[in-house]
This record gives structure tokens, sequence and C-alpha cells, in this order.
């Protein structure tokens, strides 16, 4: 018998021209069918701004929660106690190998250790699920290559963490730009500052975490061993190799702007400077940086220009500015206007027998972003969340796709290079390693 199910799956699979396996057969998703998700990770960044944003939108799109992995018992034992005070029994898996065990899941939101997001993308597609996967999307050009090469083979919909593609202000920036109005870019100027002493601190959880609670070898993946830490494992972003700290985490969302406006995608050269300059606390990531970027586009050598990112935990006056700069004038995404500040005037232009090149003021729509650790489900969130789980269904290509993320990994990790070597970095597209000094970059 042919029901309307079977014959939805079935025109797809000859549609796509592909062979399929009876197990893979089984996890197509139908236009109605509820989809399934599992958390991977419960972790702040899950329960403070990922949940609120997909229980936001889980009813009108269908889509529902059905097991957990975690590696900590004690975060089970809690995400046990939330999901089942909301009427929700899930599943719960001490690793992923238990969570893809099952047969209980479509798809997978990822938001564990920054140095495990690459890893965990390509175990959850390779296994057949759909990802939702928090940034950085890497922290290693090894890690990189082997996810973004399971996305590709697998062709699973994996969403990158990076929200600001999903915000109307922002999509109406790029509009802009490649419209050709704003002109050429010469400048961007790029700030993240922030004043809180306990960023990426857990005092009150770190004493509760003890190592037969959880499974230390497996959470480093495949860093070097070393003894365990519970440091290293919940305040992570505090010690390299576990995170580069600032740029993984601050940068990534900001300089993949300036690929999604300008098609490169990734700087050419990188020299970057900083250190720990206030908080002694035993972390090894820099709590000031400062980074300049050379762009180049390969296919127009002439529209060079140049990134100038900082970022700073010891104030945080200055906060969150992303500016972009022509001749004409600039583009605010702080106050989302563009206006001819600094553009080209009629008397500097008559000088030089020159005409004036000035923009005309315009108001980008407004959307909120959020940098305080809890952000609630914030807007911008939502939207992307939105997009993700609309592509899961419609299986068109999401906002910010393994590319963006390989190529926003690219640039932090050059970043990275520079700031912990001292040395100049690039990338070499031939063997897609990050080089610092000429030398390859390995942690």
């Amino acid at each position: 018998m042919t029901t309307r199910r079977n014959f939805v799956r079935t025109a797809a699979l000859g549609a796509a021209g592909v062979a399929f396996t009876a197990k893979s057969y089984g996890r197509i998703i139908g236009a109605n069918d509820r989809i399934r998700v599992g958390i991977v990770g419960y972790s702040d960044r899950f329960r403070q701004s990922l949940l609120p944003s997909f229980t936001s939108l889980k009813g009108e799109l269908n889509f529902e929660f059905t097991a957990l992995s975690d590696l900590w018992s004690m975060r089970r034992e809690d995400a046990d106690k939330f999901f089942k005070a909301q009427g929700i029994n899930l599943r719960l898996a001490r690793n992923n190998d238990e969570l893809y065990s099952g047969k209980d899941t479509d798809a997978v939101i990822i938001s564990t250790a920054d140095f495990q997001h690459a890893l965990h993308c390509a175990e959850a597609v390779n296994a057949g699920r759909d990802a939702y996967v928090e940034k950085p999307f890497a922290e290693t050009m090894a890690d990189a290559r082997v996810a973004r090469a399971a996305v590709e083979k697998t062709g699973k919909i994996v969403q990158i963490g990076s929200q600001r593609r999903s915000a109307p202000n922002y999509i109406a920036a790029n509009e802009y730009i490649n419209s050709g109005k704003f002109g050429k870019i010469v400048m961007v100027e790029m700030t993240w500052n922030v004043n809180q002493p306990g960023r990426w601190r857990r005092p009150g959880v770190v004493p509760m975490l003890k190592e037969a609670d959880t499974d230390w070898t497996r959470y480093q993946m495949n860093r070097a061993k070393a003894a365990f830490d519970p440091r290293k494992y919940l305040e992570f972003r505090l010690f390299w190799p576990y995170s580069s700290g600032i740029p993984g985490q601050w940068m990534a969302h900001q300089i993949d702007t300036v690929h999604w406006f300008t098609g490169i995608a990734h700087p050419k050269s990188v020299a970057a400077n900083g250190g720990i300059y206030l908080w002694k606390d035993g972390r090894s990531n820099f709590d000031t940086m400062t980074a300049v970027m050379e762009y180049v586009d390969p296919a127009k050598p002439d529209a060079a220009f140049q990134v100038v990112y900082s970022s700073r935990f010891t104030n945080s006056a200055g906060g969150t500015k992303e500016y972009y700069y022509s001749n004409g004038g600039m583009l605010n995404l702080d106050t989302n206007k563009i206006t001819p500040e600094g553009g080209l005037t009629e008397r500097e232009a008559k000088a030089m027998n020159m005409k004036a090149n000035l923009l005309e003021p315009f108001e980008l729509p407004g959307m909120k972003i959020e940098t305080n650790a809890n952000t609630g489900g914030d807007p911008m969130t939502t939207a992307h969340m939105r997009n993700w789980m609309e592509c899961v269904r419609d299986r068109k290509k999401p906002h910010a796709d393994v590319v963006a993320g390989y190529n926003h990994a690219i640039a932090c990790i050059m970043c990275t290079a520079a700031l912990r070597t001292g040395e100049k970095a690039s990338f070499d597209e031939k063997t897609q390693e990050v080089l610092a000094g000429g030398k390859v970059f390995q942690y």
C-alpha cells in the first residue's frame, strides 16, 4: 500500500537520483513529520540561549527534544529534572556513541567546548543527523578539514552559530554593500570590549566537578592527553588548546560579516599582539589583543582593504563596534546607520579637481545585539534557529553553512597563530594550512 508519506519519500529519492540504504531511507523526513532533536552538551550557552530560542519555535515548526548527551553526570541529572518538569522525558546518553546508537533523533544541537565543535559536527553528520553547531567552527585546520569534508560528503543540513547572518540589519547591510552604493571598502574596524571578571569563569561550579563523574579522556578528544583539570573542562575558554579565547569567541562572529559582505574567504595575512595584562588567574588565553588583517580579492587584486580587530577584558569602554569605511562615508552596525561621515567633501575634492563623494544617509532595520553571557533567546539567535529548523524541513542551504564556518575558522586560526608565535600568519591555499612565519601552525 502506498501511503502519502511513502509517496513523498519515494518521490524525493527519485528526484535526487541517489541510492539509499534501508537505514538512511528510514530517516528521510516527511513534510508533516515531527523532527526529533538531540542535545549534544547541556552547556550554559545551550540553556541560556539556544534552548529558549528552540522552545519558542518548536510548536510552530513541529520539532521536539528527544535525547541528550553529556559527559558529566550532574548535567545529565540537571537536564533530566528540568525537562521532566516540562513534561518531556529525554533519553540520557553518557556520550555521543550512546546518543547516535538510538533511532530517536533526526538532528542535533551541538554546544560543547570550542575545540570539540568540528569533530562533534563530523560525528553527527556521519551518523546521519543534521546539526546546529555553535561557533567557533574549529580551532585547528585539521579539525576544520575533517568536519567540512564530512558535511559535504553526507549532504546534511548544518547551520553554524554565526547568527548575524539571520539578522535583518546585517542582511540589509550586505545587500547595500553589494548593490555598489557604498563604494569600495577601504577599512573595517571591529571591537568587542567587556569588563566582567566572571566572564568565562565558573568558580561556583568548578569544585563540583569530580573526575569520577565524567569522562576526561573522551572530553580531550584529539588534544594532547593531560591530567584532569576541572577548570579546563568548565572554563575551557581561558585555556589553549581547548579554546583560542577571544578569536574563537568574539572575533568569529564579527569577522564572518567581512567574508559575507565581500565574498572574500579569508585574510591574506594577519599580524597580532596581545597578552594577559590584568587577569592573572591561571589562564593561558590573552585578556587583551589587537589584530591587523589584510584582505585581498583574488579576482580583483586592487580590491584590498584592512581590518583592525581589538578586544579587551580589562575595560568595556567602546563596547561592541563594527564600522565599515568607504571613501564616501561609513556603515555603522552599532547604530545601524549609513552616513557620509569621513567621506570625500566638496572642499577636499575641488582642490584635486575631483567631485565630492558623500553617501546619502540611510538607516538599516534595527536588531539588538546581545553581548551578555545570558542572552535569553535573543531575537538574532531565534531568527538563526528558525532558519536552521526551516532548512532541516525544506533541505535548502542555511544562512551560515559549513563553508561560512570553515572560512571564519581560517581567520580565527590565523589570528591565534600570529598571537601565539609573534609571527605574521598567512594561508596556504594548496595545503589548506595556516602558516606562521612560513611554518605550519600547530598547537
